[in-house]
């Protein structure tokens, strides 16, 4: 029923740095709003933390609408909670029936350190993009852009893979703590389009060998990753990725030095 209230019990991952044990810590919320989010009944938690006079969970978030990745935490063991194509700031309450446990806890993963609570450090990912995520000579102005004819379909790949947010769950999910899926998605998106194929190779190759240096695991093809991507990244880019990459360190040699 819309508008009600609920009250729910959150299992929660306590942490105070890097450098301490955390531990979990069992928490009651109650008169919560069928109509919030997930992120907002963690705002009712800490209010209530706080008028204890405790220390609130920290937790990232920024956009709240899906589109910036910040807020991913795992919700009873799955990244971003169990309902497939969303965030966790939009899973709604309303889901789930009053007197429901969360297990709640960070991302999991050596290339992302726990910072505090369930806010990981995920600026490994900034490194990945800096090794070739971009393209480096001049474009030209906005309006140059249409000058190059691309086909329908080019594009709509392109943009599809540009849909990556880089919010992480793809390594939460994978259990070698992989960031193919991610890899795959930021490389993918410029080697599609005629702007980005003169670095193809070398972006590919550097992109890659950037994540293994940073401590991710190889790929384990059993597309949790896929299943656990918010904006459902499709696999196939891990595909292009490979041949990519082995087309870089077979033929093409002189552009990846």
């Amino acid at each position: 029923m819309s508008g009600s209230t609920r009250d729910y019990t959150v299992e929660i991952w306590r942490q105070k740095s890097s450098r301490d044990k955390g531990q979990f810590e069992t928490y009651e919320v109650k008169g919560v709003s069928s109509d919030v989010s997930f992120l907002e009944m963690l705002d009712v938690l800490n209010e209530k933390l706080v008028r204890d006079g405790k220390r609130p969970v920290t937790f990232g978030h920024d956009c709240r609408e899906g589109i910036c990745g910040t807020c991913g935490m795992m919700v009873d063991g799955e990244a971003h909670g169990p309902t497939p194509g969303l965030t966790i700031c939009q899973l709604h309450m309303r889901m789930y029936p009053s007197g429901t446990k969360f297990v709640v806890e960070p991302w999991r993963a050596r290339a992302f350190p726990v910072l505090q609570d369930l806010m990981v450090d995920r600026s490994s990912f900034d490194r990945i993009q800096e090794a070739g995520g971009y393209v480096s000579f001049n474009t030209g102005n906005a309006p140059d852009g249409n000058a190059i004819p691309i086909s329908q379909e080019v594009a709509s790949d392109s943009m599809d893979a540009a849909s990556c947010i880089g919010c992480g769950a793809c390594v939460a999910s994978c259990k070698n703590a992989s960031a193919f899926l991610f890899v795959s998605a930021k490389v993918g998106q410029l080697n599609m389009l005629p702007q980005g194929k003169p670095e193809a190779s070398k972006r590919a190759y550097d992109m890659l060998n950037t994540m293994d240096e940073l401590g991710f695991g190889t790929c384990t093809n059993t597309l949790d990753c896929e299943a656990a991507c918010p904006k459902e990244i499709s696999t196939q880019w891990i595909q292009r990725l490979n041949r990519d990459y082995l087309f870089a360190g077979i033929f093409d040699q002189k552009r990846i030095k």
